[in-house]
């Protein structure tokens, strides 16, 4: 045990949900696999930004895909981007104009710069309030790097959890 460790008692690790894997973005949250054409936002639907895919999400919190760094936290709370330890950069964009809600609904629950590991909690999303704001739910999964990146290729389908292997990498 080191001198920081014993003044401040030793390392206090955050629980996390699942682990990472190389070169694998796992689904952040649980819900229902979307191809990314079906998303209702061009921007996202037309892979402007990159490749990935959707998620029609269940569940209530948004979990880190992989073990890397919070590159991003929207001011308005409704997207989070991330770099893997690998070299993936990911955005997790929730709902689609969810920018508009400009917090509502949402809670951070990490900052930026700050390092995780997979299954790490990262946001949580109150899908009843987004959509009663009007808003689709529809969670964008996109590599922003792609165009970097030796094939990305969505490798889940239907209903997955979080944590379950969702893109794949080379």
């Amino acid at each position: 045990m080191g001198f920081f460790d014993k003044l401040f008692g030793g390392k206090t690790e955050a629980a996390t949900k699942f682990s990472g894997e190389q070169k694998t973005v796992k689904a952040p949250i649980d819900g229902l696999v979307l191809p990314l054409e079906q998303l209702p936002d061009e921007t996202f639907a037309s892979a402007i930004l990159g490749p990935g895919c959707g998620l029609e999400p269940s569940g209530d919190t948004v979990y880190a895909p992989f073990d890397g760094t919070v590159t991003q936290v929207a001011s308005t709370l409704h997207a989070i981007g991330m770099m893997s330890d690998d070299g993936i950069e990911l955005l997790i964009h929730v709902g689609m104009d969810t920018v508009e809600m400009k917090g509502k609904g949402f809670t951070a629950l990490v900052k930026e710069e700050q390092k995780v590991k997979a299954g790490t909690p990262l946001l949580k999303v109150d899908l009843n309030a987004i959509r009663a704001a009007g808003h689709p739910t529809a969670t964008a999964l996109i590599v922003t790097n792609g165009d970097d990146l030796p094939g990305v290729k969505v490798v889940a389908e239907g209903t997955v959890t979080a944590g379950t292997p969702l893109i794949k990498i080379g």
